[in-house]
């Protein structure tokens, strides 16, 4: 039997760091009210110069360099994005061609903030069915180019940032079940709407959300979706020691674990520093929790993720 287990995790955030007192410059709005509805208190920007490529590029690397491999070893490539270096070619060809790495198969998933998710998942499939031994899943983004930096409502939740995973061949579990779900009549409440057509873009080419609608299905969902992986593996709440769900908003995680009965404590909180990265968020977490040590040999990891669509899923780990 082939499995498939994370064998290294990587991370990279831009160098620009913008506070919520530094937003009230430009916002009107408080770091009060960021901190009390969102948890959130910085988030990073990419440079003018910088693209999803380079960020995925970077965290790739100290994936690759985490797990003790080189690039030469990856023969798979999926990059979980929604705002691409361009429409064609995919994100993760570029960053292929940036790691020096030939023949294997490299393309982009789009499932929004549930995209590491959807990638992780596609990858283990990958993996299990003897196609490829070595796979590397990154969740990358530049939300701040998709915001409306006038909006109070959606300009400060949002930041950029990449996360990566090397996923390997195994005899032994690593990844024990995946499972995913989409409902398209949700598609309106989280959105950009604009599009590239004869030469021009049409439609909003900025991010719109219905807050509190996005709020009550992702609490749902994402108790839904971890009862769901639980029972597929014969295991309780109990058993999970560690709940790393997509960093979008404190209250979120908080309902989320609350409704599930799971002590705060097993979050992987990282929205404070990161704000919401959408595909990046779950991976820049788990490559936090897993370099300062909290995640070790034998833990029942749980990745959540929720977003526009509507999507969701959860990926279910023994590490």
């Amino acid at each position: 039997m082939i499995y498939s287990r994370i064998v290294g995790t990587g991370s990279y955030l831009p160098e620009k760091c913008v506070t919520n007192r530094e937003l009230e410059a430009t916002v009107e709005t408080s770091d009060d009210w960021i901190v009390s509805r969102t948890g959130i208190r910085q988030r990073f920007i990419a440079a003018d110069s910088q693209m999803t490529s380079d960020l995925a590029t970077e965290a790739a690397r100290r994936a690759i360099a985490a797990a003790g491999l080189g690039a030469t070893d990856v023969d798979l490539i999926i990059v979980a994005t929604s705002t691409p270096d361009m429409v064609f070619p995919a994100t993760a060809c570029i960053v292929q061609e940036a790691l020096g790495i030939k023949g294997g198969a490299a393309f982009d998933i789009q499932a929004v903030c549930s995209g590491f998710v959807y990638a992780l998942s596609t990858a283990d499939k990958f993996i299990r069915s003897g196609a490829h031994r070595c796979a590397l899943v990154i969740g990358a983004e530049v939300f701040s180019r998709i915001l409306d930096w006038n909006d109070r409502s959606t300009c400060v939740l949002f930041g950029d940032g990449a996360g990566a995973v090397v996923l390997k061949a195994s005899g032994a579990p690593g990844v024990l079940s995946s499972h995913l779900h989409a409902d398209g009549s949700y598609r309106d409440i989280l959105e950009t709407p604009g599009h590239v057509a004869h030469g021009k873009v049409s439609g909003t080419p900025f991010l719109k959300m219905e807050g509190g609608a996005v709020f009550k299905l992702a609490v749902r969902v994402l108790e839904e979706v971890a009862h769901e992986a639980l029972s597929a593996n014969g295991l309780t709440v109990s058993d999970i020691d560690w709940l790393i769900a997509h960093q979008a908003n404190i209250r979120i995680l908080t309902h989320t674990a609350k409704k599930l009965g799971l002590p705060e404590e097993k979050l992987v909180v990282t929205v404070d520093r990161h704000a919401n990265t959408s595909a990046a968020s779950i991976p820049l977490a788990l490559d936090v929790a897993v370099r300062d040590g909290r995640i070790q040999p034998g833990h029942h990891v749980l990745l959540e993720g929720v977003g526009g669509g509507f999507t969701w899923g959860s990926v279910l780990l023994k590490w």
